[in-house]
């Protein structure tokens, strides 16, 4: 029987700290149609450029759209060995460059002290297609024969965080999210709790995509989901627009570098912005469609600004969703009005999609890393096209030109096929 003193002592005895921590950006990388580099992107975006152009990576000429986002000045052998190249498809490769961009940024070390504690999350939509187009093509014609070893490890998804965490040694969490397009938001916000909780001390985390062959763009061509606007290929992605007719596929891959705030300080970190909030939920409704009204987005969202006590009216910047859908556009500007009754009327919020296209399990990444950088130099990119509003999409959406203004909060938006949603609170960071 048991002593009832004993019983007693144990319900008494204290359960083990839940650490709760900052966590900040020190560094990021991107690879986007607009080009290689953090600032060769940041200067499209503020200058308002589109990455949208004919498609030249294959013949498009039998689908109904001719247009994508394509990365044009991608050299792999700048960032990867050339006995390395062969060992990674496409979306690996991007993703790697993305992460080395971020860490000569940050000037973070991995060390032997330090590696048990830094974990790669790495999100990815669909993996290798341009892999397994290729073989698949040499197969039928002859079986095995031309089949290379590194068929399997250049496809599967998780490579991307395997190369990484094999090039910098880090031995923590390694793994990738695939949740549609929201798969770069969910991996960074992750990586956040993590690191917050004590599980890690650092990550590098992002997303990563190319999609972009006969097949796959075929797919999207199919469920009518692209836009057709071939004529004028920099004005096909128009969010909130009344004359928007799809999404504009693209390619490329975002890395940020994420640390425990007090060990960022403490080795001399240039911070650029601080993670304060993420959240994840379904709107459990559709495989394609929001949930009617953004109820499930508007949840999320809400979850997001609760994780660390954020009131709405704190926020000032949203960089949304924005796919240049006419569903989701409406959906996302319903949500945001629900989350933010009076307020949203006096947020600013823009979709860069409008200029990089959409990259699909890369979005979420590469817009967490552009709010970062808007965070860090209080300047909001804009919606370009965005020439004839829609009357169901009626807020504040920094039309056609970047804007300067003091930002404390901002939020990312991501939501995907399958109804996932996954939003990123970031906020600025002032020492």
């Amino acid at each position: 029987m048991m002593d009832t003193n004993t019983h007693e002592e144990s319900r008494d005895l204290p359960m083990r700290k839940i650490l709760d921590r900052r966590v900040v950006v020190t560094g990021t990388g991107l690879v986007t149609p607009l080009g290689t580099g953090v600032e060769k992107n940041w200067e499209a975006l503020m200058q308002g450029r589109s990455g949208v152009g004919q498609i030249t990576r294959f013949d498009a000429s039998q689908f109904n759209s001719h247009i994508a986002g394509e990365v044009k000045d991608f050299n792999p052998e700048d960032w990867i060995e050339k006995r390395d190249v062969r060992k990674m498809d496409l979306f690996i490769q991007y993703a790697v460059a993305a992460s080395e961009q971020a860490m000569r940024e940050s000037g973070f070390k991995v060390t032997e002290e330090n590696a048990d504690g830094v974990g790669v999350l790495i999100g990815n939509g669909i993996g290798g297609l341009c892999t397994i187009e290729e073989y698949h093509k040499q197969f039928l014609v002859s079986g095995l024969k031309h089949v290379t070893p590194f068929f399997i490890p250049k496809l599967i998804s998780n490579l991307a965080c395997g190369q990484i965490s094999i090039r910098y040694g880090a031995r923590g969490a390694s793994f990738t999210t695939t949740s549609a397009c929201a798969s770069g938001s969910h991996a960074i916000g992750e990586a956040y709790r993590m690191i917050r909780f004590g599980y890690m001390e650092a990550a590098i985390a992002g997303g990563t995509e190319a999609a972009l062959t006969g097949l796959g763009f075929g797919g999207f061509c199919v469920m009518r989901a692209l836009s057709t606007r071939n004529d004028a290929p920099e004005k096909a992605s128009r969010p909130f627009d009344k004359d928007r007719d799809g999404f504009v596929m693209s390619e490329g891959a975002a890395a940020i570098v994420m640390e425990e705030r007090e060990a960022a300080i403490a080795r001399g970190a240039n911070i650029l912005a601080e993670i304060t909030g993420y959240a994840a939920n379904s709107d459990a409704h559709h495989i394609t469609s929001p949930s009617p009204e953004g109820r499930g987005a508007a949840r999320c969202m809400q979850m997001c600004l609760e994780d660390n006590d954020v009131d709405p009216n704190e926020v000032d910047y949203i960089n949304a969703h924005g796919t240049s859908t006419e569903q989701g556009d409406v959906a996302e500007t319903q949500a945001i009005k629900r989350v933010f009754g009076e307020r949203a009327a006096k947020l600013a919020i823009s979709s860069t999609k409008s200029m990089t296209g959409h990259l699909l399990g890369g979005a979420g990444g590469l817009e967490a890393g552009i709010t970062a950088l808007a965070l860090r130099d209080q300047v909001m990119p804009p919606t370009i096209n965005l020439d004839n509003p829609d009357p169901d999409c009626d807020l504040d959406y920094v039309p056609n030109q970047s804007r300067k203004a003091e930002v404390e909060y901002a939020l990312s938006n991501s939501f995907g096929f399958g109804g996932t949603n996954a939003a990123l609170l970031l906020k600025r960071y002032q020492g």
